[in-house]
């Protein structure tokens, strides 16, 4: 059986969505439908927009969704319809060794899947791919319960979305990836809804000195709303690098980059203590890009490191999203823009010209 849902169709990179009706199957064993509240807009979501990552056309992406479940297939336990839920890019199968280990949040059933290419959608019975087994910019869809984690049912869905992905992924970032300490000093590299999360993160883990750097000198009040206790503005006469060593003389213990630039990374890296600093790898990097790092910057023992989805599991998500709604931290000024779906191309518009820090699409 299928039914069909509205959906925002990227049918080729460089194109504008088209809202189409598609065809949804049911869930197969071990799989949950979903029917989404509401979606955050992710720079991920544009890398594949703009052809970056390699993806099939055509494709329904979204991957920051929060919503309840619909029905269930066999072998699922774990849920049952109205739970309310938040699907997580990468699975927990338990069972690989990945898993297993508890050193990694990675899944080998994460890659085996992405080649797999398997999608619950169609159209005019083709199949129409899904970013990330997710496909939030559907109004439902059918994931893998191994992607679900049931979450507070108080959390507003208009922000808690975000929890999906840019939130876990900078507050995790911060503190499961670098474990940043008590007292210690940050900088953090790019202060978009990630950098933003980052910053949080740091502020959460009880860093004496969080260093934000944009280019944006109008990120500014967002960074100091999220715990940042300085701002850099980057691109002017005066090398941020520069201006950070005024700040922490010493270079800074944890530096994030949080764009996806290769060469940000190397002055992330730059900017940290030379005998301990860590730099942090938080952007999406594009496909075949190399990291130009002189070897006398790692010689004394500086180091870094990749943060993928902030070195979360799903369960981290719940854990976040209990947080957010304990009021440990807000995302009021991270959610800027609410959208229907038929207005989703102007909210990846916003995002490109930093008109919105975060667009949330309401279902």
């Amino acid at each position: 059986m299928t039914q069909k849902v509205r959906a925002a169709v990227a049918f080729a990179p460089n194109e504008s969505m088209r809202i189409v009706e598609v065809d949804l199957a049911d869930p197969g064993p071990g799989q949950v439908m979903i029917r989404f509240i509401a979606t955050g807009l992710c720079h991920s979501d544009q890398h594949v927009l703009d052809g970056h990552m390699g993806h099939k056309f055509p494709a329904i992406l979204g991957h920051e969704g929060i919503g309840e479940v619909v029905s269930v297939g066999a072998d699922v336990a774990d849920f049952q319809p109205s739970d309310r839920v938040i699907p997580f890019l990468v699975p927990d199968c338990g069972r690989c060794a990945f898993c297993r280990s508890g050193r990694t949040n990675l899944c080998v059933e994460f890659g085996k899947r992405r080649a797999a290419d398997a999608t619950p959608f169609s159209l005019d019975g083709k199949p129409v791919h899904v970013f990330m087994g997710i496909g939030s910019f559907a109004e439902m869809s059918v994931v893998h319960a191994d992607m679900l984690v049931k979450v507070d049912e108080t959390a507003r869905t208009d922000q808690a979305c975000c929890i999906a992905c840019g939130v876990t992924t900078g507050i995790g970032a911060a503190t499961i990836t670098a474990n940043v300490q008590p007292g210690s000093s940050v900088a953090v590299f790019g202060v978009g809804g990630v950098g933003l999360s980052v910053v949080q993160g740091a502020r959460l883990a009880g860093a004496g000195t969080i260093i934000a750097v944009d280019r944006n000198p109008d990120k500014e009040p967002a960074a100091r709303l999220s715990g940042a206790t300085h701002f850099v503005t980057a691109g002017g006469e005066e090398p941020a690098g520069r201006q950070i060593r005024r700040i922490a003389p010493m270079g800074v213990d944890y530096a994030f980059e949080c764009v996806g630039m290769p060469q940000l990374l190397t002055d992330a890296l730059a900017a940290s203590n030379p005998g301990w600093g860590l730099a942090v790898g938080v952007g999406i990097m594009p496909d075949g890009a190399t990291l130009p790092v002189p070897a006398g910057y790692l010689s004394s023992g500086r180091a870094v490191k990749g943060s993928y989805m902030g070195g979360a599991k799903r369960q981290d998500v719940g854990r976040f999203v209990d947080m957010f709604v304990k009021g440990d931290f807000s995302l009021d000024h991270i959610v800027t823009h609410r959208l229907p779906l038929e207005e989703i191309n102007r909210g990846f518009d916003m995002m490109l010209s930093g008109e919105a820090v975060r667009s949330v699409v309401i279902y």
